[in-house]
């Protein structure tokens, strides 16, 4: 009866699947930014299996060699209906493999990550205290400015005091849509993910959300230069990690909402999940993401929330400064 009884649920769990998934049209037309022959470019590595070891195999696939204290960029979920990337899939590349810390910023919305005291505790709740080598606010104790080289929306970029902490880093970032910059990858996770929160005295996330115009209150700016704005930011970590080299970034492509990991009732994907990928250019990374997420036959409602939000403006800002590459050799493991 138990078996009958899961066959029948996994049945009811597609058809509700095949039921609301919005069809992709563009699917079959749609041409990638992958330029297999190209020495030049950068390499994307991709597996489509999510598990907690192929999450250390990508990884390792990129054959890049963390050093000193490192420090490892993900989203703690603002809420446990979040579709936030879970400790138990982590843990092996996180604690085991790197001994690594985990690091974060306050936000600048309110919710349960606004302050130091509950997002401590949110952490905690969330299991990733015990998937790491410590959990650091790096704005717990203020801001620091780093400078925007190339840039036309921000002079400077302020983040957490904790920032200066660490010889390297890894961006661990769950590849989704977002309500205000279309989809969140590693550029969102460079971006808005180090930027210091509303606790701070100067907030580096109003500073990109309103493109350079306050620090202080919540302010509008025209879309596109929003999204400039967090390819700026993004490139000012790299900048200030030797230039990009004391930087791997990996994006998990499962639990595809529409909605962000800030959102605490996202919407339910509608969805397959693709896979994970690794690159030594957050760029090509998000690109490569993109570019999936195109070729899917089930993406439908995901594209609309890109093109609603003009995303993949932010990856032609990053190219047109200089932050990486969107065309991109794409390997396969198997």
């Amino acid at each position: 009866m138990k078996a009958k009884s899961f066959l029948l649920a996994a049945l009811f769990s597609l058809a509700a699947f095949s039921l609301f998934a919005k069809d992709n049209p563009k699917a079959a037309s749609y041409k990638t930014h992958e330029a297999s022959g190209d020495k030049s470019v950068p390499v994307v590595y991709f597996i489509r299996d999510i598990t907690p070891e192929v999450l250390v195999k990508v990884y390792k696939a990129t054959g890049y060699k963390t050093s000193g204290k490192t420090g490892v960029k993900v989203s703690t979920g603002e809420s446990e209906k979040a579709n936030y990337l879970r400790p138990a899939l982590i843990k092996n590349l996180v604690k085991d493999e790197l001994n690594a810390t985990i690091v974060e910023c306050n936000t600048a919305y309110g919710g349960s990550r606004s302050n130091n005291i509950n997002h401590m505790k949110l952490a905690k709740d969330h299991g990733f205290l015990d998937v790491a080598n410590g959990f650091d606010l790096q704005d717990a104790d203020g801001y620091m400015t780093i400078p925007v080289n190339g840039g036309v929306r921000l002079k400077e970029n302020y983040v957490g005091t904790h920032f200066k902490n660490y010889d390297t880093y890894l961006i661990l970032s769950h590849f989704k849509g977002h309500a205000m910059g279309g989809f969140g990858g590693a550029i969102k996770n460079l971006s808005i993910g180090f930027a210091s929160g509303m606790s701070c005295e100067k907030s580096g996330k109003l500073n990109i959300h309103s493109a350079g115009r306050s620090v202080t209150n919540w302010t509008s700016c025209p879309q596109d230069e929003f999204l400039e704005s967090m390819a700026e930011a993004a490139k000012s970590v790299c900048d200030y990690m030797q230039n990009g080299k004391g930087i791997v970034c990996v994006n998990v492509m499962n639990r595809l909402s529409v909605d962000c990991d800030c959102d605490s009732n996202p919407a339910e994907p509608d969805m397959h999940d693709i896979g994970i990928l690794a690159s030594l250019d957050p760029v090509a990374l998000d690109q490569a993401c993109v570019d999936l997420v195109y070729k899917a036959k089930d993406s439908g409602s995901l594209i609309e929330r890109i093109e609603s939000r003009n995303g993949i403006h932010t990856l032609e800002h990053a190219e047109k400064i200089g932050f990486g590459n969107r065309n991109y050799r794409l390997v396969e493991i198997k």
